[in-house]
């Protein structure tokens, strides 16, 4: 029999003086939910033995069936503590990950941190994956200010034909307000959102996920096309192979913003891609060549400045 969770309830109770006139002020006493339902059970325990006089197997089946659900209710009680301690623990870490902060980098660089209250002057718009292994401050070096972030599943950048998205609402600002020098789409291996796309059935009905990863659809074709004469690559391989080319169609997509593309051709600024190989930390990073890319037929791409870390 499913119970809900306990909760804790107050029940206000009457208290006596020591000359025996009753206090002016209850006394509050808390009492969980669970306390409460014992009782309850004990209760009716009573009135179903007293009901089976006379039966005694119907008597030791009530027995049974009460202790059980007592059980039941001190079990469901043990495991609500475990969930409230785990997650006290959890914000224990953090504050102290804060507090660290705090102390180690902003009262150390009071200054900078005060100049970064008034105004933000990125030099990077950074497209990045939510995947929780690939966070670009962390594997990049970004620190506050630097980099202007937008994170979604598989880092797409869906072209400008498709409408509002929050990925262009934060494209357009810092390419238009903050003026950044530099957009760099980040895909990372082993990557869901990329996985998702390629077992993806035209057919199917659509979940959110799929719905999403769609905008990589062309690097999809493109990709199962490249794929198909190398009969030895395995469904992770092909994927990977993806995971590369989705970060390019991205690129492609970003000269669809009439505003980006005219500051790319004035070469006030530059989009790049890297790819980031959490399973032996290596990163390969790229430039699109805008004047080399503009003449291809749609679908190409001409790269430059291409270098491995490792």
């Amino acid at each position: 029999m499913a119970l809900p969770v306990p909760q804790s309830t107050s029940v206000t109770t009457a208290t006596s003086s020591s000359s025996n006139f009753p206090s002016t002020s209850p006394r509050k006493i808390k009492i969980s939910c669970s306390q409460l339902r014992f009782s309850e059970t004990k209760q009716a325990h009573l009135r179903l033995m007293d009901a089976f006089k006379g039966n005694s197997a119907l008597q030791v089946k009530a027995l049974r069936e009460s202790q059980g659900l007592t059980q039941e209710i001190i079990n469901n009680e043990q495991k609500c503590v475990q969930i409230m301690d785990n997650e006290s623990e959890l914000f224990k870490e953090m504050k102290h990950r804060f507090l660290t902060f705090k102390k180690d980098k902003y009262l150390e660089n009071l200054e900078h941190f005060q100049n970064l209250a008034k105004v933000q002057k990125p030099k990077f718009m950074v497209i990045a994956c939510a995947d929780s292994r690939v966070c670009p401050s962390s594997i990049l070096g970004f620190q506050p200010g630097e980099a202007f972030i937008v994170r979604n599943v598989a880092n797409l950048v869906p072209p400008y034909e498709n409408g509002p998205s929050e990925t262009n609402a934060a494209l357009e600002f810092s390419v238009n307000s903050l003026e950044v020098e530099n957009i760099l789409v980040v895909g990372h291996s082993c990557c869901g959102g990329i996985r998702a796309l390629m077992s993806m059935e035209d057919n199917k009905n659509s979940s959110f996920i799929e719905n999403w990863v769609r905008i990589g659809k062309p690097a999809k074709l493109i990709s199962t096309k490249a794929t198909a004469t190398a009969s030895d690559l395995n469904f992770d391989q092909q994927c990977r192979h993806c995971e590369k080319v989705s970060i390019n169609q991205s690129l492609l997509n970003l000269l669809t913003y009439p505003w980006i593309e005219e500051k790319v051709a004035n070469g006030k600024l530059s989009v790049h891609g890297g790819y980031y190989d959490f399973v032996d930390c290596t990163f390969e990073k790229w430039s699109l060549n805008y004047k080399g890319s503009e003449s291809k037929e749609e679908g190409e791409y001409s790269i430059k400045d291409r270098e491995f870390w490792c």
